[in-house]
């Protein structure tokens, strides 16, 4: 699944497609969207955001509507009445004069008023998003203290979208690895510095990832994913087991904590 970086940066890309231009033809697959594509017709995209994994395109008639990839979900760029060939499903299109941006595959689909948004059964128990830019690493350290968290293990809680939006498999990884802190500790046993550090590294990973423009060559991860610039964001641990540490030389192991797989230095991190 698709981790915040990712879904934000491709928020941007279609929003640079078909951003603040009036919409030509709007198609829905779900049903109980159908009847509703005809209002949107000659409204413009002001904004297409995210909250975690959750995409938020917004309109200028006080509408947003919510899609989410989940596991199998892309979006697509197209030149306006061209639709790329492919096996996947579409389920929405959205269209002005020059461009068409599509998704394919996805089923968590709706069209929500913008001020009953809030009250979104996904959204409304989410965290904060750690590209959030106000979102600083102080509040991310109080978190961390709260009751309902401190008690979990970091490999679990750095899952939970409940405690920060959009943190993925690889970014816990890679942000206990920058922190120097186990997985199988919990926040409840952090030194105050332990927990800056890892407060900080919460933000400072997903963010530097985001600004990367895509992941480097990795196996395992979507070719749109990808990028072949130099400043791609390269993974330290994630993926490398067997690999020296890039700080001590250990060679990285692979666990499957909290039902997924997490790449950790036995050495650096304690």
């Amino acid at each position: 699944m698709p981790e915040g970086p990712e879904i934000r940066r491709a928020a941007d890309r279609l929003f640079k497609a078909v951003g603040n231009r009036p919409l030509e033809a709007v198609w829905f697959y779900p049903p109980a969207l159908k009847a509703r594509a005809r209002e949107l017709v000659g409204c413009r995209i002001t904004a297409i955001d995210t909250h975690g994994k959750a995409m938020l395109t917004r309109f200028d008639n006080g509408t947003t509507l919510y899609t989410h990839n989940q596991l199998y979900g892309v979006w697509q760029i197209a030149k306006a009445g061209e639709r790329p060939e492919t096996n996947r499903s579409l389920r929405v299109a959205l269209e002005t004069e020059e461009a068409a941006i599509l998704l394919y595959s996805a089923s968590d689909i709706a069209l929500w008023k913008n001020e009953e948004l809030a009250g979104h059964p996904f959204l409304s128990r989410l965290g904060p998003d750690v590209l959030d830019k106000r979102l600083t690493a102080a509040a991310v350290a109080r978190r961390l203290q709260e009751p309902r968290f401190m008690r979990m293990s970091l490999a679990a809680l750095l899952l939970d979208q409940g405690f920060l939006a959009g943190m993925g498999n690889y970014l816990r990884s890679e942000v206990l690895f920058e922190a120097g802190i186990a997985p199988t500790r919990d926040a409840a046993g952090l030194s105050i510095d332990e927990r800056n550090l890892l407060a900080k590294a919460l933000l400072d990973v997903p963010r530097r990832s985001y600004r990367s423009r895509g992941i480097r060559k990795a196996a395992g991860m979507r070719a749109d994913y990808i990028t072949d610039t130099p400043d791609g964001f390269a993974f330290k641990v994630f993926d490398l087991a067997g690999e020296p540490c890039p700080d001590c030389g250990t060679r990285i192991r692979r666990r499957e904590l909290a039902g997924r797989r997490l790449y950790d230095c036995a050495h650096c991190q304690r």
